[in-house]
């Protein structure tokens, strides 16, 4: 089962002048798969993203995710949409500093209201636990470590079971032992969670190791 489909994907800048750069992308990401998008800076894997996680709705072509069609849809469908459908890891992690890491991985599920705040917290720990970090449930974001600050942005990003995770360059900020712990969790998230993954990165190494590389240049894909 393929969660996600792109076909026909045209991106045009309009300013300063017309510019298109993403040309008739096309791809799908099947179920459970871990798939890495890589290219020099200016290949359009960056923009391709931003379009994939529905945050920006112009484009032409077609974006279906878990089924649904991403094109033509109002701004309101799309924010709840995301927040059920989509888990985000960034570079930066985003955490609220003065919330506890605990707080800060329930906070999606809390937003989307599908299920009462003990389950919620139950899930979160949960995740804490599957993430090594369930030690530091009740210490403010502001107190760990960028190690332990990544890990507990992928147990928020998984907390209302998405369809699949997306991260920009999860791995920018971290050193190499904390990158290659992240790249493992998100193997093992694959793996044995079927959780589809797709990342953005510049780590070659990283790309090489995911179950498949998509390698783009000059808005194209040309590998992959």
């Amino acid at each position: 089962m393929n969660v996600l489909e792109v076909a026909n994907l045209n991106k045009y800048f309009i300013e300063p002048v017309r510019n298109q750069v993403l040309k008739d992308v096309g791809f799908q990401v099947k179920a459970g798969e871990f798939v890495a998008i890589t290219g020099k800076s200016g290949s359009g894997k960056s923009t391709l993203l931003y379009l994939l996680s529905t945050m920006d709705t112009d484009f032409e072509g077609s974006i279906m995710i878990n089924g649904e069609q991403m094109k033509g849809k109002t701004n309101r469908w799309l924010a709840a949409f995301r927040n059920q459908h989509i888990g985000f890891v960034f570079q930066f992690h985003y955490l609220l500093p003065e919330f506890t890491s605990l707080e800060n991985v329930m906070l999606p599920a809390r937003k989307l209201g599908l299920y009462p705040k003990e389950q919620i917290e139950q899930r979160a720990l949960d995740l804490l636990k599957l993430l090594d970090v369930d030690s530091q449930a009740a210490k403010r974001a502001a107190l760990l470590s960028g190690g332990q600050q990544q890990r507990v942005a992928i147990a928020r990003a998984l907390i209302n079971d998405p369809s699949i995770v997306m991260g920009d360059e999860p791995t920018g900020n971290l050193d190499s032992a904390n990158s290659a712990t992240v790249f493992g969790l998100f193997k093992e998230l694959a793996k044995e969670r079927q959780q589809t993954v797709l990342v953005v990165t510049h780590d070659e190494d990283f790309a090489r190791r995911a179950d498949r590389r998509i390698y783009m240049a000059d808005g194209q894909i040309v590998e992959g």
